[in-house]
């Protein structure tokens, strides 16, 4: 099961960050960006936490909440979160199951070798639980910027 623009979210139990269980339909009647990391904690991944934490009082005013996405542990989670004063919670996908559905999981290569990982990507689901647009190899820099105006986008 792939997630395709027009779709609506799967109804999934999520573990996060704070001792959460969360549902992605928990947040229908609000926009939500739920964005997809490689590893916690990373140079990159830190990176772009900090980038959408700045910028997450200009996404609550329109009406959007934010969530990060890995395939860490809710401790690693946790500590990242902690550690990086985020003001959004971080979901432990241990099992893949959210990743899975998304599609993030792609082959990666690394110092020759290779292994499936997660491929930097987000996705905006407007406040009807649905999927609007989605951001796949994501490079870091100027990101949250697009995707807050593709949020601001919905609101027109």
């Amino acid at each position: 099961m792939s997630i395709a623009i027009g779709d609506p979210v799967p109804d999934l139990a999520l573990s996060a960050t704070n001792d959460q269980e969360i549902r992605l339909t928990d947040y229908c009647g609000r926009n939500l960006v739920l964005y997809f990391y490689p590893k916690a904690s990373t140079p990159g991944c830190t990176q772009e936490g900090l980038d959408f934490a700045a910028a997450e009082a200009a996404f609550n005013a329109a009406n959007t909440t934010i969530l990060g996405v890995s395939r860490d542990g809710l401790r690693a989670q946790q500590n990242f979160k902690t550690k990086q004063s985020f003001p959004f919670e971080l979901i432990a996908d241990t099992d893949e199951q959210l990743c899975r559905a998304f599609d993030v999981i792609k082959p990666k290569t690394l110092y020759g070798r290779e292994s499936l990982g997660i491929e930097r990507s987000t996705f905006l689901i407007d406040a009807t639980g649905t999927l609007v647009r989605e951001w796949r190899q994501v490079k870091v820099k100027g990101h949250v910027d697009e995707v807050l105006e593709a949020v601001r986008g919905l609101a027109q």
